[in-house]
Formats: structure tokens, sequence, C-alpha cells
């Protein structure tokens, strides 16, 4: 398939700048199997899943990953941002950097108080930064300097402030390591989270951290070309169990996310088990895929060409997905990160 598959018009009004308040508020787009589309509110979600079904949330928290500084050279001072996305070590990040043309291995950065040197400038303009400091005592210069990173298509159109550093995590984030939230996670309240489990639907927690690679652009009309920037995952041993014994009783797996489902669909095994999994995924889903373990996801929704779009394409078909977005869109629906949901069901 091809890029150009992918497209579709977006009025800019469409897209969300503040998420809905209270968050369970937001509006949840339903298509089933069939294609048929149903309009409800992300608080319906009991009432849309059955006992036994098990959801599946990404516990990552997003750290303020976005470092503002200068680049100091012999007769040179300029302006730079970096958006960590990896951790390379103790005391090391990669990290996309701006203005990537205007910064060489070996520069020395200072974003604040804290220092770095460009150590390796590789493609795409990602580059590898090792820090004046390392361990707990960078994560916490990281937590002081740094800001929540948000989305290009939300920082180009306001400015950041207090509300982000809540609104843009998940009430569940417990593990630090995401430079972007899993935002479908963030419609999740309390009081939905224990409706949820009142109602017999059970909760498994895995952690992918998302990284910067998730705004970046596909730049290649031939998708066979292009390639996914690695993110680091996690499943317990007992999340396997649980996921597995709901399986077996006749539950669904319901993905709260893109990288929930991304993470399960690397570990499966051919016959849809999982076992505890460790490790990186660069899994790159597009329309022809067939899942393993995977029967729903819940998501927002997402960008024109993005590689986002092609993976609910893949799970609810294209025709379906460019049909249910063309109605989200006459609909009013709010997109991407602050935006409101959909419930896809896998087709066939």
């Amino acid at each position: 398939m091809q890029l150009s598959d992918f497209d579709f018009e977006l009025p800019e009004d469409r897209i969300a700048l503040r998420p809905a308040e209270p968050r369970d508020s937001a509006r949840l787009l339903e298509v089933r199997p069939d294609g048929a589309l149903l309009d409800h509110r992300v608080r319906d979600l009991p009432s849309l899943l059955s006992a036994g079904d098990i959801l599946v949330i990404n516990e990552t928290r997003v750290i303020p990953a976005r470092l503002k500084g200068r680049r100091l050279r012999a007769g040179s001072d300029i302006a730079v941002e970096a958006t960590l996305h990896q951790r390379a070590g103790e005391s090391a990040w990669r990290a996309l950097m701006r203005p990537g043309k205007k910064i060489a291995a070996g520069d020395q950065l200072w974003f604040g108080d804290l220092a770095a040197r460009v150590t390796a400038k590789g493609e795409a303009g990602e580059f590898t930064l090792e820090f004046a400091v390392s361990g707990p005592e960078l994560d916490a210069a990281v937590d002081r300097v740094g800001e929540m990173p948000l989305p290009p298509y939300i920082a180009s159109r306001r400015k950041q402030d207090a509300r982000d550093q809540s609104d843009y995590q998940t009430v569940y984030a417990r593990r630090e390591g995401s430079v972007a939230a899993p935002t479908a996670g963030l419609h999740f309240t309390p009081e939905l989270l224990e409706h949820l489990q009142v109602s017999g639907i059970h909760l498994a927690r895995v952690t992918l951290h998302v990284g910067a690679g998730t705004f970046l652009p596909v730049k290649t009309e031939d998708l066979s070309k292009h390639r996914m920037h690695a993110e680091w995952g996690e499943i317990t041993a007992d999340t396997a169990m649980r996921i597995n014994a709901a399986r077996a009783a006749g539950g669904r797996v319901v993905c709260v996310g893109t990288t929930s489902l991304r993470l399960l669909e690397s570990a499966a095994s051919d016959d849809g088990r999982l076992e505890a999994w460790t490790g990186e995924t660069d899994i790159f889903i597009t329309p022809g895929r067939r899942f393993r373990i995977a029967d729903a996801l819940m998501t927002n929704f997402h960008l024109p060409k993005s590689t986002l779009f092609m993976l609910v394409s893949a799970l609810s078909g294209l025709d379906v997905m460019k049909a249910a977005y063309a109605y989200a869109i006459a609909s009013g629906y709010r997109f991407y990160s602050y935006g409101d949901a959909s419930l896809l069901w896998k087709a066939g």
C-alpha cells in the first residue's frame, strides 16, 4: 500500500487544544465489525464491554523530556532544543534535536545548569547526548529543567501551562520513561476504573515507553521502506497469565491505546498466547496483518498519513476507518491527543 492511501482532509478546528472535563465525558465513537457507527461517551464503556473482558492499559509515565538550551562553540552561541526519546545509559539519552543541521558530534550543550556533550549524530535528526550527571541525579535534573513534551500540533497553537502537567498524564501512570502520553488512557478517571471492575471487566497492566518517533511523519510513499523507532516495553508473567486466562474463558482483549496493542502483538505467539516479555519493539502494523491477540482497540483520532491511522485501518479495515473518520469530522468529534476517543472492533 502507498502513503497516499491513508490521507484525508481534517479541518484545523477539529484539533483539540484541551481535554474534556471531566475526562470520561469525552465522546466515544464505536466502530463495529460490520462498519456500523454508534455514538457514546467514554463513561459508557462498562456497558459496551462484557463481564470477563480484559482491558490492557499502559502504565508508562511521561517525563518532562523537552529541554531548551544553548549550543556553545568557539565564537558561536545558538539556541537549541532537545526532545529525549530513549535512555542510552546511566548518563546518556538519545534525542531529536533542533536545529539539527547546526549541531555536530563534540558540541557542548547547556540546558539551564545541566551540561551535556553530543557524542554521536545519527540519521533522521537523532543525536546521543552524554550528560555531566547520571542515574537518579540526571533524572532529577531533567525533572527540574525539562518541559512536558506536548505534541507539535498542540504546542504550535498555544503555550504550555501548569494544567498540562496533569492533563498530559494518565491517572494510572506509574513507570517513568515516555516522551509522549498513551493518549487513549487520558480519558480514564478513578471512578470509571472502579465502575469497570465492579462490572466484572478485568484490567491488565503493561509498560511501553513511547518515544519521540511517534511524532515523526512517514517520509516515503512506499510503506515497505518506512522504519519505526524502537521503543522499550515489558509484559510481566502475572499480566501474561491474566490475559491468557481471560481469553481461555471467552473474554475479549481490549487494548487501551495503540501502544498496548503494539506491545501485545510484538510479544504474542502465533496462536495468541503470551509469556513474560521484555525488550524493544519497532513493529509497524499496516493493513493485511493478522492480529494474534487483540479483539478491540480504544484509541483517539489520529493524523492523516500517520502510522497510527495505518494501524487502526489494519484492525478495522481501511474503507471502514475512512468512513468512520469522515463521520467523526462531520459530527464534531475532537481529534488527536486531547481529543475524543473511538472503540474499534476487529473486522471480520
